[in-house]
């Protein structure tokens, strides 16, 4: 049975964190355990933290500081951005960081703090993992310059901004229909001076520019939505993040039909911070486009 959306709205973190909690089941997992169990018919286990069985991971939790700070209309600065990704974490502590960023989130007390002690010259994929949500802004332009900011807060280096800015603009290129998923590559690589290949096999480690190879692959691909789900597990790796930004960017391609299975909505974690609060999050964010499209 799949699942029918009733809203009038698009949704996109909700997918995001589906997949983010489909694949969190699976991250770095043995290549045995994806074959025998990745057939989408429920939520499996962290390898490491069974307390995250349909719960979305840092991947979500780091989105929504940032969908937050877009709808507040706060100015986009390094320490309105510090201070939404803290609040984020310390109202609601949750599993699924790097070890290091978990401890160091849990010992800072605002963003300040964040902005002083940070070491933030990474190459991996944290930055590209929450930068789907910036291609809401209505120019390829804004895009690029509050997503850079954002992503420079914990990833000041080349790859961590190129891969952080290419999800971005993916976003933006199906949101603003900016044409079909066959030219989605030549579009981030007019922008980006890139060589963006989307022809991703294989395990996918944590870089950014792997990661972002391999979600390119799959929005390119004439797969549905449960496919692109299924085939971002079989990569085996950081399949939580794959999964996440296929399912959230996806989910605005008006030629891809959503026929996820239901359980993967009615599962999906529902407290405080859960299920509805992000329904709630895309519709503002769905009115926030809205918006941005009548004044284009």
């Amino acid at each position: 049975m799949f699942y029918i959306f009733k809203q009038k709205f698009k949704t996109m973190i909700l997918e995001g964190a589906i997949g983010d909690a489909y694949g969190a089941g699976f991250e770095f997992a043995d290549f045995k355990k994806i074959q025998l169990k990745n057939n989408i018919t429920n939520y499996e286990n962290h390898p490491l933290y069974n307390e995250l069985k349909g719960n979305y991971t840092d991947d979500t939790q780091m989105t929504l500081a940032l969908a937050e700070l877009i709808l507040s209309d706060s100015d986009w600065t390094e320490l309105n951005i510090a201070n939404s990704f803290v609040n984020s974490f310390q109202r609601n502590p949750r599993k699924g960081y790097a070890k290091r960023f978990y401890s160091f989130l849990t010992e800072i007390k605002n963003g300040q703090e964040f902005l002083e002690k940070i070491q933030n010259t990474s190459t991996r994929n944290g930055a590209a993992m929450r930068s789907y949500i910036l291609g809401v802004f209505p120019t390829e332009e804004e895009v690029l310059t509050k997503n850079t900011l954002q992503a420079k807060l914990t990833h000041n280096s080349e790859e961590g901004i190129l891969s952080a800015n290419a999800i971005a603009l993916a976003n933006h290129f199906f949101i603003y229909e900016k044409g079909q998923k066959n030219d989605l590559l030549t579009y981030l690589n007019d922008f980006q001076k890139a060589n963006w290949k989307g022809k991703w096999q294989g395990n996918v480690s944590m870089s950014g520019i792997a990661s972002v190879e391999a979600v390119l692959s799959l929005l390119v691909s004439d797969l549905n939505l449960k496919e692109r789900l299924q085939m971002a597990i079989n990569f085996g790796g950081d399949v939580d993040t794959v999964a996440s930004l296929v399912l959230a960017i996806s989910s605005q391609d008006k030629s891809i039909t959503n026929n996820l299975p239901r359980f993967l909505y009615d599962e999906l974690e529902n407290e405080t911070f859960g299920k509805d609060y992000l329904i709630i999050l895309d519709k503002k964010i769905a009115s926030k486009i809205t918006q941005y499209k009548l004044v284009k």
